[in-house]
């Protein structure tokens, strides 16, 4: 693809799918804004209990670069994701950065980040290149997440270090070429899944290092379900990528 670099104006929308992080959100998001000045905020969030959907009603309404999108119920961060980029397709944003909501993704590295656009089209926060780390995990979170890491890329023929990850930006008009109907992930296969799908349709990708930090409030919505239902759906698209059947493109 023909790459062009990032221009004064063009709109970026910062997408945080948030399920109970009422502590971390106000003081996420300003620190955000100090990275990313231009910058909207879209707060997708799945009716948190906590009332983390309320605090950001509030703070949209404190600042015109805060947007919510409320949904039903606990449906999944792959469900979440997509309905950010089809806000960000909706709204005709230029870039869509999506990040985890409970500062293991350091907003320091969003300038890094959409810098990786100037020469590709999708740029990944990583923690598997040189320079990259993760910070408070254990053993076993360190070998699922290299083990998942391997996997997608025997399965799924990526070349990128870190295809877990969620901290990334694509170029929307990309996004706005797939259909995401055909999304099978609900849950954290997604992220492997949508670079597939990406890298189908001609993507290219730019890793940039990042330092990962275990969440600062809260706890982790990984389990052991959600582990082996990513493995299964890295599995359904090996399956489709040996058959060759092709990802859908919107004209």
């Amino acid at each position: 693809m023909n790459h062009q670099k990032s221009e004064p104006g063009e709109k970026l929308l910062i997408t945080l799918c948030t399920y109970n992080e009422c502590e971390n959100l106000p003081l996420l998001i300003p620190e955000i804004h100090q990275h990313a000045p231009d910058a909207d905020v879209l707060v997708i969030d799945d009716n948190s209990p906590d009332g983390t959907g309320k605090l950001a009603d509030e703070m949209s309404q404190a600042d015109s670069r805060i947007h919510v999108l409320h949904r039903a119920g606990k449906q999944g961060l792959g469900a979440a994701t997509v309905a950010g980029f089809k806000y960000a397709v909706e709204q005709k944003y230029d870039f869509v950065l999506n990040m985890d909501a409970d500062f293991s993704h350091h907003p320091k590295y969003l300038p890094a980040l959409r810098a990786c656009l100037d020469s590709a089209d999708v740029g990944i926060g990583s923690r598997y290149v040189p320079g990259g780390d993760v910070v408070g995990w254990n053993f076993k979170r360190h070998f699922m997440s290299r083990s998942i890491n391997v996997y997608a890329k025997l399965t799924l023929g990526l070349s990128s270090r870190d295809n877990s990850g969620s901290f990334r930006c694509y170029r929307v008009p990309d996004l706005a070429k797939l259909d995401f109907d055909q999304v099978r992930s609900r849950g954290y296969s997604f992220q492997e899944e949508i670079l597939y799908m990406c890298r189908c349709v001609g993507c290219t990708f730019q890793e940039t290092p990042i330092v990962f930090e275990d969440r600062r409030f809260g706890t982790s919505k990984i389990n052991q379900k959600e582990a082996v239902m990513a493995l299964w759906v890295l599995f359904r698209l090996a399956i489709d990528r040996i058959v060759r059947r092709r990802v859908s493109v919107r004209e």
